[in-house]
């Protein structure tokens, strides 16, 4: 019995020694708690830093490339066209083959005629051009018809701004009328507006379908490249979110439009005289000139052959006119050239100081070459003609 009494009590003890905190971890934990009241409360700005520290930083894939297929039809669609690509393609290599063998025909009778070119010649010049030639004449004729497609798309814009200020009064007269947005807009549509009804159309079939007004209309302005048309789309946005008068909004628009465009219309006026001197002296005194400089090295070659290997001693220096610097063909190819690049950049003047784009004056492009040119060859032949009288 006396044993088993022992043992308890040994027992008991050691159970009581084992509740008892230890010295050392009891010391470290008042530490702890020391140090935790002795930092100072961070604000809720170190907390959030603190936050995005511990997060897990997941990789952010780059954003999805639209497929080249599908980027071309919507910059066609931009220009009003649905063209089939592989048709379009195939035409455009066609085209590159059928001028590259007129190029190669003219070459193999050039040189075969003129300078008795041998085979070997004729076989590296096919190979140059149906490789190197043909390769240009592709790049070349697709990067014409996109200009063609960009000048499209730049004329739907401009016809779009045009009629803007129309529409946006004829929907602001629809609002306060009592219809909806939605309703307002289908109904403004008249078929003098052109690109705008067509676009507006889709916009609205989309809304009836269910779609968001205002992404619609977004994305409308989204396809042209329009500061005006952009602008407008987002202060109607924005007075749809506010709930503010609509139709008021519409017509302060429309207002601001018209007053933009008659300043345009002023400032443009104020710069004829700049318009004037360019016109004239790139149509009408640059081709002048140049004809005449040609019949002048007409007259110089006809006095030479005269006077070949003849000098004179009055003066004590020794003239002679056996030979010119410039050949008349040369003479004629290099003023074709000046013209032509003349009339180019004096177009792309004018549309910039009348329409503030370089883009509206590609239609004068052609008109200003051809009125340089035939004036060019027209004062050349008058000027032969009226000099043979004289030097028959």
């Amino acid at each position: 019995m006396k044993f088993f009494s022992r043992n308890k009590g040994k027992e008991k003890h050691e159970a009581k020694d084992a509740h008892k905190p230890e010295p050392k971890k009891h010391e470290e934990k008042k530490e702890e708690k020391k140090k935790e009241e002795k930092k100072p409360e961070q604000k809720p700005e170190e907390k959030k830093k603190d936050a995005k520290k511990t997060e897990i930083k997941i990789p952010k894939h780059s954003a999805q490339k639209i497929p080249r297929k599908q980027r071309l039809k919507v910059y066609f669609e931009r220009a009003g066209l649905i063209p089939n690509q592989r048709k379009i393609s195939k035409q455009i290599f066609d085209a590159a083959v059928i001028a590259n063998a007129l190029i190669s025909a003219f070459f193999v009778y050039h040189y075969s005629t003129n300078y008795g070119a041998s085979w070997r010649t004729i076989t590296i010049t096919m190979a140059f051009l149906w490789t190197l030639m043909l390769a240009s004449l592709f790049i070349m004729f697709w990067t014409f018809f996109y200009l063609f497609v960009d000048f499209r798309i730049y004329q739907r814009k401009v016809e779009i701004e045009d009629v803007l200020p129309d529409f946006l009064q004829l929907t602001a007269s629809n609002i306060t009328a009592g219809m909806t947005i939605d309703r307002a807009l289908w109904f403004a549509v008249r078929p003098r507006f052109g690109v705008l009804a067509r676009e507006i159309e889709v916009v609205a079939k989309e809304t009836m379908s269910g779609a968001d007004l205002r992404k619609s209309l977004e994305s409308f302005a989204s396809r042209y490249d329009s500061v005006l048309l952009k602008r407008s789309i987002n202060m109607l946005n924005e007075g749809m979110e506010a709930g503010g008068k609509i139709g008021e909004l519409l017509n302060r628009i429309a207002l601001d439009i018209q007053d933009q465009k008659a300043m345009m219309k002023d400032m443009s006026a104020n710069l004829t005289t700049y318009v004037i001197f360019i016109t004239v002296a790139a149509i009408g005194a640059a081709p002048f000139l140049f004809a005449m400089s040609g019949v002048l090295i007409q007259v110089v070659q006809t006095l030479g052959s005269g006077l070949g290997g003849s000098s004179g001693a009055t003066s004590g220096m020794a003239l002679t006119f056996s030979g010119t610097g410039v050949s008349i063909e040369d003479f004629r190819t290099f003023a074709i050239i000046s013209l032509t690049i003349t009339s180019l950049f004096s177009a792309v003047m004018i549309s910039t100081i009348k329409k503030g784009n370089a883009k509206s004056g590609a239609k004068f492009i052609p008109i200003f070459i051809i009125v340089s040119l035939t004036l060019y060859f027209f004062v050349g032949t008058f000027a032969n003609k009226f000099l043979g009288l004289f030097f028959g």
